[in-house]
């Protein structure tokens, strides 16, 4: 079967879809994104991400390209037609078609809207969670509001090449000062020698993601002892275990960092706990 991808108003063959080459989110990176993930034919957190689309969209002064409601129904439909009973639904708006010009358009255009999804393996996952994957550090080069989910991803896609040249999944950002800020497409997370989760504060400098909000539910109601602060990359060195947490990886422990064992070298408990446990805090909701 055809894969299938909604694009301004229409279900297009996936292989044929295409928008115009002035739309502003080809020419300018002018535009917003969310992942949302599919698990057992349910939608996974869609009122989290949609709140996050719209604070993202009033930071560029982009419209919402239809209703809340309207949007949900499309999302489904799009997975509904891919036949994705586990997978991820990808959502960009940008802010239209309007001739190139560095400037806002004089004459208001519609924003543009593409939708798609694909099926995933969770096996795969799991299996990759049962030994867990290796960082490496990169130095923080974005620009400042990385808490807007813009499209405009190239240092993370420079940074998460140099993870893979270096035989890692993934790469951690580190700040001016040494510490950690995030990963390329993650949120990071150690556990002190003393058994405390610790996470960088979202208010500036990192993405809040989705899954680090379910995390966070679930570790207050698992009463895991937590702080919410910044952590040097030396400190990650010496934690007990670490972790990285996105709707496309959910909570992937972290078991070694530029070479370095983390911990014992194997997937820490706190990890695999908040991993088996993340859909039982999550918002679960049908689609078919």
């Amino acid at each position: 079967m055809s894969r299938i991808a909604y694009v301004n108003g229409e279900y297009v063959e996936h292989a044929k879809a295409g928008v115009h080459i002035e739309d502003r989110g080809y020419q300018f990176a002018d535009g917003v994104y969310e992942v949302c993930e599919v698990w057992q034919g349910k939608l996974v957190d869609g009122p989290r991400h949609l709140d996050r689309l719209e604070r993202s969209l009033r930071e560029l002064r982009i419209d919402m390209p239809m209703s809340r409601a309207a949007l949900t129904f499309v999302m489904k439909e799009v997975i509904r037609r891919n036949l994705v009973r586990h997978g991820l639904v990808y959502m960009q708006v940008t802010r239209g078609v309007a001739r190139r010009d560095h400037f806002f358009p004089l004459q208001p255009v519609a924003p543009s809207l593409v939708i798609t999804s694909k099926s995933t393996n969770p096996r795969a996952g799991d299996k990759q969670a049962e030994t867990g994957i290796a960082v490496v550090s990169h130095p923080e080069n974005r620009w400042p509001r990385v808490d807007i989910k813009t499209v405009g991803l190239l240092p993370n896609v420079l940074a998460k090449q140099h993870a893979r040249d270096q035989g890692a999944k993934e790469a951690w950002y580190v700040d001016a000062n040494g510490y950690v800020t995030e990963g390329g497409s993650t949120n990071a997370w150690i556990v002190t020698k003393d058994g405390v989760l610790v996470t960088r504060p979202a208010e500036s400098g990192i993405l809040k993601g989705i899954t680090r909000a379910v995390v966070l539910d679930l570790v207050a109601r698992e009463g895991i002892r937590f702080e919410e602060r910044a952590f040097s990359l030396e400190e990650a060195f010496e934690a007990r275990e670490a972790f990285v947490t996105a709707a496309s990886t959910l909570v992937m422990p972290v078991v070694q960092l530029d070479g370095r064992p983390i911990g014992n070298g194997h997937p820490g408990t706190i990890a695999t706990r908040l991993r088996q446990e993340f859909h039982t805090a999550s918002h679960l909701e049908e689609i078919r």
